[in-house]
């Protein structure tokens, strides 16, 4: 293998593979990443063997080949040399790295060790663009659950209702769901969240289409430079649809800015009850109060103007609350709720496309 490529691109390509590459693996070539020509082109790749990403770049080769290295001195010395371009070449299983002022000897492992994903045969495909799909993710990742205990809540649920596909993530004390598009297609993918972030990731600087092919057992993201493959998680999602309150004897609509703000004051108050808040709303004084009392330190109350429908009054983890209020869009949220113990739903009056609910606590 021998090829030229530029500094800029094969870090980027280097960031975007090696946080998928660990050292703590059984199986220490997962610690390295994959380099390969490919078509004129260079892949870098990377596995746990749950997730795979290959990154493309445009490379000037000379001649073909293939080589793994360790994937945390690769990212780390690429990222440290100067913009330019960077010469590659394999001799013996040891990549020779030389610009005009650095030579260095990476010594590699064979790539016919590395593991190949399992490519997808005779899978569903249809596509979405890419700013849709990294809206969808930044307002619904942040609800999957972490608790290995119940795998399916781990998962971000990407699903057809009623002609419609939605994205859905709960840990079972908050659930965020985003309606993104019309769709044919019959759609019920279970992918890992850890995925869904990964994917994030590269979607931040993608502007064009998201290629999505899937079958029963994984699903690939693909776009114009990045390829991701992940298993998706056996087990059938909950039926939370029957979670989402269709009245509400409280209603409450706000600006989102001031609601986030009586809340981070709050919060300062709430940390030794675990960030436990009491909401109430006035019909009669127009404005929603935030009281959080820490024994040690004091209390605090915080009001903010509001349009109201009924009073009201419940207790929530200021976290949560925050968590959510962080990732709606527009200047504006609704806020309503049915007493102490029902589920309290939050969403945006100019786009009503996301829902999120946040269950109540016990006061």
């Amino acid at each position: 293998m021998k090829l030229q490529v530029t500094q800029e691109n094969l870090s980027k390509a280097l960031s975007t593979v090696a946080r998928v590459s660990s050292a703590r693996n059984t199986l220490p070539i997962l610690a390295n990443v994959l380099l390969k020509t490919v078509d004129n082109r260079l892949s870098v790749a990377a596995t746990n063997l749950d997730i795979a990403i290959t990154h493309f770049i445009g490379t000037k080769v000379a001649t073909e080949g293939a080589i793994t290295v360790p994937a945390r001195l690769m990212q780390d010395f690429v990222s440290s040399l100067p913009s330019g371009v960077i010469d590659l070449e394999l001799e013996d299983n040891k990549l020779h790295i030389s610009t005009d002022q650095y030579k260095s000897t990476i010594n590699g492992v064979s790539a016919e060790e590395f593991p190949v994903m399992p490519s997808i045969q005779d899978g569903t495909s249809w596509s979405i663009s890419a700013e849709t799909m990294k809206k969808a993710l930044q307002q619904v990742v942040l609800a999957a659950s972490s608790d290995e205990a119940r795998p399916v809540l781990t998962g971000v649920f990407l699903h057809t209702f009623e002609g419609n596909l939605y994205a859905v993530a709960t840990d079972s004390y908050r659930l965020a769901e985003k309606q993104l598009m019309k769709s044919k297609a019959e759609v019920s993918l279970l992918v890992p969240a850890s995925a869904m972030q990964d994917l994030l990731r590269i979607l931040n600087d993608e502007t064009g289409d998201v290629s999505v092919t899937h079958d029963d057992q994984q699903v690939l993201f693909r776009t114009s430079e990045v390829e991701l493959v992940t298993r998706l998680i056996e087990g059938a999602y909950p039926d939370y649809r029957k979670l989402i309150p269709a009245k509400f004897a409280t209603t409450t609509k706000l600006k989102k800015d001031d609601f986030a703000n009586i809340t981070k004051v709050s919060a300062l108050f709430a940390r030794e009850s675990a960030g436990s808040i009491t909401i109430s709303a006035s019909e009669k004084d127009k404005h929603v109060s935030i009281q959080s009392i820490a024994s040690q330190l004091g209390e605090n109350t915080a009001s903010a103007a509001a349009e109201v429908s009924g009073d009201g009054e419940l207790t929530l983890n200021s976290r949560y609350l925050l968590d959510a209020l962080h990732v709606f869009g527009g200047d504006q949220v609704t806020f309503g709720f049915n007493g102490k113990l029902e589920p309290a739903l939050l969403t945006d009056p100019s786009d009503p496309s996301y829902e999120h609910i946040i269950m109540p606590l016990r006061s």
